[in-house]
């Protein structure tokens, strides 16, 4: 999320995605968001992070898909109805680079007042502190607002992107796999 650049002076408010994972309702800035799927079977890459769930084949192009659950530790689950993935860009040295993440499911986009952001608690998070950019409140809910950029290391995006990449008859198997099951 792009919003650890906001100014305050200059924006009074942001478009957040809302998502609910494990029953926290998270949120990201929409201008990271490239579009919202229906959960899909995944092909799995191996020799790849446990976080990584596996790629996807988004209109020829070969997007890893992530799992926040396990990166966040916690509870997992098996995908339902409302699962969903995320198409986010997450900067990697500096190039936009599509990233798929898995969410229970979808709420809806909300308009945040910036000033109404506020810091995340030092204590009571399940989620790293240094991963929040801020807690708002949304009717009866607080959204954590996630810093997209924190919360996968480079390292660990280097490793997601060079198994795509090095792992091609893996993949295509796998994509052809998941493809016969759809």
């Amino acid at each position: 999320m792009q919003a650890n650049t906001i100014d305050k002076n200059t924006v009074s408010s942001m478009q957040v995605l809302s998502f609910v994972l494990d029953g926290d309702w998270l949120g990201v800035e929409i201008s990271g968001i490239q579009e919202v799927l229906e959960y899909r079977q995944v092909a799995k890459v191996p020799r790849t992070p446990d976080f990584m769930l596996g790629v996807i084949n988004l209109r020829g192009k070969v997007i890893p898909v992530v799992d926040l659950r396990r990166h966040f530790q916690m509870k997992l689950a098996e995908p339902t109805v409302d699962s969903c993935i995320i198409i986010v860009h997450v900067e990697i040295d500096g190039e936009e680079t599509p990233l798929g993440i898995m969410a229970d499911r979808v709420q809806e986009v909300v308009e945040i007042a910036v000033e109404d952001i506020n810091p995340p608690p030092r204590i009571g998070n399940r989620i790293n502190g240094a991963f929040i950019y801020g807690m708002a409140r949304h009717e009866e809910q607080f959204i954590i607002l996630l810093r997209l950029s924190r919360v996968f290391s480079a390292d660990e995006l280097h490793k997601v992107l060079e198994q795509t990449v090095e792992s091609p008859s893996a993949i295509t198997a796998g994509l052809s796999q998941v493809a016969l099951e759809d």
